[in-house]
C-alpha cells in the first residue's frame, strides 16, 4: 500500500486528510510537530525506520513550534532516502504570487495546495500525478 506523509497541526484537518488517505488505499505518517517530523527523517536515513516510505509529503507551512512546513521540506529534499519523493506545500492563509513562488524555491516542494482542500476526486488525481512526475525525475524534484 502507498504511503504518504502528513504535516498538520489542526486535529480536524489531520483527521479528515488521514481519512482521505485511507479511501484511497493511502496509508498515512502524520505529524502535529516540526520538530517531530525532523526526527523521523533522521530514523530514516539512519535505516532506523522499517515500515513502507511515503512517495508524497503534504506538508502544512505554518505550524506551532520552531520548525514550520517550508523547513520540513528543505531536510525532505536533503534526505538520502526521502528526497526524491513529491512535496506538496498546503496554506490556508492568503499569499501573493512572490510569497508563493519564495515559499516553493526554498522549499523545493513540487505544488503550493490551497486549503480548502479541492473535492477527493481532484485532490486524489492532482496528489497521484505529483507522484508519478516525482518517480519519473528522480535526483531533481518537479515543477508544477
Amino acid at each position: 500500500m502507498p504511503t504518504w506523509m502528513l504535516l498538520e497541526d489542526e486535529t480536524a484537518i489531520c483527521n479528515m486528510i488521514l481519512a482521505m488517505c485511507d479511501l484511497l488505499g493511502v496509508g498515512g505518517v502524520a505529524f502535529k510537530l516540526g520538530e517531530d517530523a525532523l526526527e523521523w527523517i533522521a530514523e530514516v536515513d539512519n535505516g532506523l525506520y522499517h515500515r513502507e516510505l511515503p512517495e508524497l509529503a503534504l506538508l502544512d507551512i505554518r505550524i506551532p513550534g520552531l520548525v514550520d512546513g517550508v523547513m520540513i521540506a528543505e531536510r525532505l529534499r536533503k534526505s538520502k532516502r526521502l528526497r526524491n519523493i513529491a512535496v506538496v506545500m498546503m496554506t490556508a492563509n492568503l499569499l501573493t504570487a512572490q510569497e508563493e513562488q519564495a515559499i516553493l524555491t526554498k522549499s523545493g516542494a513540487d505544488y503550493l495546495l490551497h486549503k480548502p482542500l479541492p473535492p477527493l476526486r481532484e485532490l486524489d488525481e492532482l496528489l497521484r500525478e505529483l507522484v508519478r512526475q516525482a518517480k519519473k525525475s528522480g535526483d531533481s524534484p518537479a515543477q508544477v
